[in-house]
């Protein structure tokens, strides 16, 4: 139930290295400089001179007997750097294009040759070169593999795979909350493999149906573990390179009542895995011995809400000091921050202090004694660059933070930094201000190029009429918001007014960051039409506000939320210059989620509402995200009847928009189904559209996105007339 424009915001710069993104940047193996796709071949850029070496050519890239070269979606060298591995024809699995093919190219000897030749085309999954570069691993078929680099023989490390029995990688719902995919790493003396196993042979599949590729229907199921059913069983082996069966950590608890999130090795015969209890209450650090499979807990930390993860990024673990400490993110003292922990767990020093959050953990700088990060103390519409020391070599009291951005670039600052933290790249913008970035090396927080640099080439965009505001709610809350006013805004006048909202725990919509202030669906300038465009984040959404901001929702998703929501609309609408009789809200997945609540529990305040891809039920969803947030509903039903926007659609009075692909495999269609059933009996009127076959960012198929643009568009111009009065 992720914020979707987030989603498809996050896909679109995935593959530009001038945004910035971490998963857009390869660095080089020592960190002064990074490679790049271009023309057919993969080049060396040193962002110092900007000057381009190409390191492998087109024509290495391109197989015997074609003529046209490899494209690939991502490659990784050996630790050598003699071997590249190449990833291409990819295919979705989901949302993430993570099966393909793959092909190795041996620099040394010049020779490109297929993984996997005899295995089905585009099958092929994660694929990683050992540690010493004499194999390559990876998953096909749901099982695991391992081919010899020199006489390209593979054979099986794991022969019962199946749809429902993943080794090697994950199920749907670990993919969408967890973010886990790849479910294989390397020992790192390249004899070993450890693993995930997911079990889903006693999860019950969600059934989606085509109906438009051919004459009969196809039916397409999902496991899908809906909240209140127990998670599939997920196990972690490991088993030699050499063949033989698998070793099993024999991790205390019930495998169906558990998640394993986390897992990485610690050593040449020791992994270290995080472990959650069901309701996500508890987390674990536990030590396994891979060669009798003993486990033993380290470290643990619960909150009678929820832990929330570590990281974003399920991959690998900070360790630090020669590997006798680790660095570890947590808000158990109601703030997230950053902690240095010791191998046994028996020593803990917090490394970041005061009353603010942490954003994310950005790069590790043993060589200068740094930790940096993004964090925000003063304003959680913003975001900036710190660092703190990884030892506190005077031993007195933690010391403060050190701020390294640029303390008079108001806004947000995003910095994607080198392994070994010596340059980064630096992206700014605000509101007003167009994205602009630079190269800078660290520590000292330099540009490279003084001619380049972002203070020389800022610009300020003075057609963007936008006031960030905190708005005191009749509960004696404050919510951060934007309003972005009309072309040729006149304060005598009313005007119409739209409320872009998201409200769950996954995403906010307040950022301080460009072009987060006008409306991506609709077809034209909100603003030119005489709109005035708001929003909000209620308790309950991820900003840098404390884990009491965050988790005053448990328990309370469509309740406290809403209200929060709802107050702070009822507070903006009070402005003179706004038109009570012309308000209007929407918003997508979590975001149509409130918008149905809001215009169903406080249905005297909106006009109009657009709702896309809600869940209208929270029985309807997964039990990672619900249970996450809500507990058990065999414990607590009478919280997820509250919580669910169908409970209250008796009450709907402004005209509403319903919108829902059939194909939606995060979201079901079902939801809207149950909806309107609920609207029908109720005797309320309601338009609707589903997109056949369509996922939950309503993207597929040729003029859908525009099919979709103009029906929203054309419902608030007639709903929500346009205009100043």
């Amino acid at each position: 139930m992720k914020h979707i424009w987030q989603y498809l915001l996050c896909c679109l710069l995935f593959v530009q290295v001038v945004q910035g993104q971490k998963k857009g940047i390869r660095w080089t193996a020592d960190g002064l400089g990074y490679t790049k796709f271009s023309n057919g071949s993969i080049v060396r850029v040193d962002p110092k001179s900007e000057a381009e070496t190409v390191l492998i050519k087109k024509e290495q890239l391109t197989p015997k007997g074609s003529s046209e070269g490899l494209i690939p979606q991502s490659y990784e060298w050996s630790n050598d750097n003699t071997k590249l591995l190449l990833f291409v024809h990819t295919a979705k699995v989901w949302r993430y294009a993570t099966r393909g093919d793959y092909w190795l190219l041996d620099i040394v000897k010049n020779e490109l040759k297929q993984l996997g030749k005899n295995l089905p085309a585009q099958s092929l999954m994660f694929a990683k070169i050992a540690p010493d570069g004499k194999n390559v691993a990876y998953v096909s078929g749901h099982n695991i593999y391992v081919e010899d680099i020199t006489s390209s023989k593979y054979k099986k490390l794991t022969t019962d795979g199946s749809r429902k029995l993943i080794n090697g990688t994950f199920d749907w719902v670990y993919e969408e909350e967890f973010g886990c995919r790849d479910g294989f790493r390397w020992c790192p003396d390249s004899r070993q493999i450890a693993y995930w196993q997911v079990d889903a042979t006693k999860t019950r599949d969600f059934f989606m149906i085509n109906n438009t590729d051919s004459v009969y229907s196809e039916i397409i199921p999902v496991e899908y573990p809906k909240v209140g059913e127990s998670p599939s069983a997920v196990r972690v082996g490991v088993v030699s390179i050499a063949g033989g069966g698998t070793r099993w950590m024999k991790i205390e608890g019930d495998p169906r009542q558990h998640y394993i999130p986390r897992m990485e090795w610690s050593g040449f015969d020791e992994l270290v895995v995080q472990q959650l209890d069901r309701k996500q209450q508890e987390s674990k650090l536990i030590y396994c011995n891979v060669n009798d499979g003993s486990a033993r807990t380290f470290w643990a930390e619960s909150d009678d809400a929820w832990v929330d993860l570590n990281t974003d990024d399920p991959k690998g673990w900070n360790w630090v000091n020669k590997g006798q400490d680790f660095i570890w993110v947590s808000e158990k003292d109601g703030w997230r921050h950053v902690y240095k922990i010791s191998r046994d767990g028996k020593s803990i020093s917090l490394l970041t202090k005061g009353n603010y959050d942490i954003g994310s953990l950005l790069a590790i700088d043993e060589a200068n004694n740094y930790i940096y990060f993004s964090a925000s103390p003063a304003d959680a519409t913003q975001l900036y660059l710190y660092r703190v020391k990884i030892n506190n070599l005077t031993k007195t009291s933690v010391p403060d933070p050190e701020l390294v951005s640029n303390v008079s670039l108001k806004g947000t600052h995003q910095y994607t930094i080198s392994p070994n933290a010596k340059i980064a790249l630096h992206t700014f913008s605000n509101h007003n201000t167009p994205v602009v970035t630079e190269w800078v090396g660290l520590p000292d927080n330099r540009p490279f190029n003084s001619s380049k640099s972002i203070l020389k080439n800022i610009k300020t965009d003075n057609e963007i009429n936008v006031e960030y505001l905190k708005i005191t709610t009749i509960d004696n809350i404050v919510l951060d918001a934007w309003m972005h006013k009309p072309d040729h805004f006149d304060s005598t006048k009313k005007y119409p007014i739209v409320f872009y909202v998201y409200g769950e725990p996954a995403a906010t919509t307040i950022d301080d960051e460009y072009s987060n202030h006008d409306n991506f669906l609709y077809d034209g300038s909100m603003a030119a039409d005489g709109y005035i465009q708001v929003a909000l984040d209620n308790r309950g959404t991820p900003s840098l506000k404390g884990a009491a901001w965050r988790k005053a929702i448990y328990r309370r998703n469509g309740q406290i939320n809403i209200r929060d929501m709802a107050m702070g609309v009822k507070k903006i609408i009070e402005k003179p210059f706004v038109d009570k009789e012309r308000v209007a809200v929407w918003g997508w997945s979590g975001g149509g989620s409130s918008t149905l609540h809001l215009l169903f529990q406080y249905p005297k305040l909106f006009t109009a509402g657009v709702a896309i891809a809600p869940v209208t039920n929270l029985l309807n969803y997964d039990n990672i995200y619900t249970e996450r947030y809500m507990g058990l509903p065999q414990e607590n039903m009478e919280d997820f009847v509250k919580g669910s926007a169908v409970t209250y659609a008796k009450n709907l009075q402004s005209s509403l928009l319903l919108i829902h692909g059939t194909g939606d495999d995060n979201v079901h269609y079902s939801n809207a189904e149950q909806l309107i059933n609920e609207l029908v009996k109720q005797h309320k009127q309601f338009e609707m559209m589903s997109y056949p076959n369509r996922s939950h960012s309503i993207v597929e198929g040729e003029g859908t996105r525009e099919h979709l643009s103009m029906l929203y568009t054309n419902f608030i111009r007639r709903v929500c007339p346009p205009g100043a009065k």
